[in-house]
């Protein structure tokens, strides 16, 4: 499949979580989006959140999927699973205040569930302030249990026995992939459509993700075709090394480096973005584990968004 063939990244991370046991976290209760110091919160599922400004993207249902939509609190944040239809929610800022920049939000969760305050709608509003204009992809995920309870004791079966599961086949993982991807091509697209509307200049739009939704900008970066992001954001995603195409847009990293899953592989991202001589810059963090995004913590990670701020505006981005 030409669009995946060359995930460079995801492929380098396929192997790093299976070598490593990140599934079990990106399973369980979207572990991934968890602050350390709320690993005990229960999981609680609650009805569908009304979304009146969501726009459905037109990628159409997930092939396959018979489990619907749900959604859960935990953490302090609000999670969807099972999405089977892909939508993306404007969020603008004040006309006076707008720079004309954009940013697709694309939150994480492993790929199984969407951390949609912590790493989608509390972003955008705060990227909404400060003049940019910011667009949460709510994109389509993996298939779990309906029940939440059910699914998490499935996960936890799965992944607890002294056999660990198979090593994922790279190609079958970068297949698995294709539906997210094309959700964030529908995003830019929808976005260049509406840019006049929205007051977006459409060579300005970018894209942040988190976790898994790092790994989504990454892909969209390599293999989004016509996507294009003009400036992308990896908040505590993968950094596994790459080719680097020679336009790549310029990028911005955030870790802690106690980050149970990425902070021990390295930082060949980095490396590969110096190399081929794209502007990069990284800020990791003493403390503050994964998943941090926008929850208030006592660590220097919560600057974290601050100093992306401060990287827009120094490219002329925000305000």
């Amino acid at each position: 499949m030409k669009q995946i063939s060359g995930l460079w990244a995801v492929r380098g991370t396929a192997r790093h979580i299976a070598s490593r046991g990140v599934l079990a976290g990106l399973a369980l209760a979207a572990a991934l989006t968890a602050p350390a110091q709320a690993a005990d919160d229960k999981a609680t599922p609650i009805a569908t959140p009304a979304q009146p400004t969501a726009i459905e993207l037109g990628t159409g249902p997930l092939p396959g999927a018979k489990n619907p939509e749900v959604w859960h609190t935990q953490y302090g944040s609000r999670f969807a699973r099972n999405v089977t239809v892909a939508t993306l929610t404007p969020f603008l800022p004040d006309p006076a205040k707008a720079t004309g920049a954009a940013v697709v939000v694309a939150p994480g969760g492993g790929f199984m569930s969407l951390s949609m305050d912590n790493e989608g709608w509390d972003v955008a509003r705060a990227l909404a302030t400060k003049g940019v204009a910011a667009f949460v992809l709510k994109y389509r995920l993996n298939q779990t249990l309906p029940d939440l309870e059910e699914n998490e004791k499935a996960m936890r079966a799965r992944f607890s026995g002294a056999t660990p599961p198979p090593r994922p086949d790279p190609a079958q993982f970068l297949a698995s992939l294709a539906p997210q991807i094309a959700d964030a091509r529908a995003a830019f697209a929808l976005i260049r459509k509406r840019a006049t509307e929205w007051r977006v200049d459409p060579q300005r739009i970018g894209m942040v993700g988190f976790s898994a939704g790092a790994m989504l900008t990454l892909a969209t970066t390599t293999n989004g075709e016509d996507a294009k992001p003009a400036f992308i954001g990896n908040i505590y995603g993968p950094l596994a090394p790459t080719a680097v195409p020679a336009d790549a847009p310029p990028l911005f990293i955030a870790l802690a480096a106690d980050d149970p899953f990425f902070a021990n592989a390295g930082y060949g991202l980095i490396d590969s973005w110096k190399a081929a001589k794209r502007p990069v810059e990284f800020h990791l963090y003493e403390q503050g584990g994964h998943g941090f995004g926008m929850y208030p913590k006592t660590t220097t990670s919560t600057g974290w968004f601050e100093a992306y701020v401060s990287w827009l505006r120094m490219r002329g981005l925000a305000k």
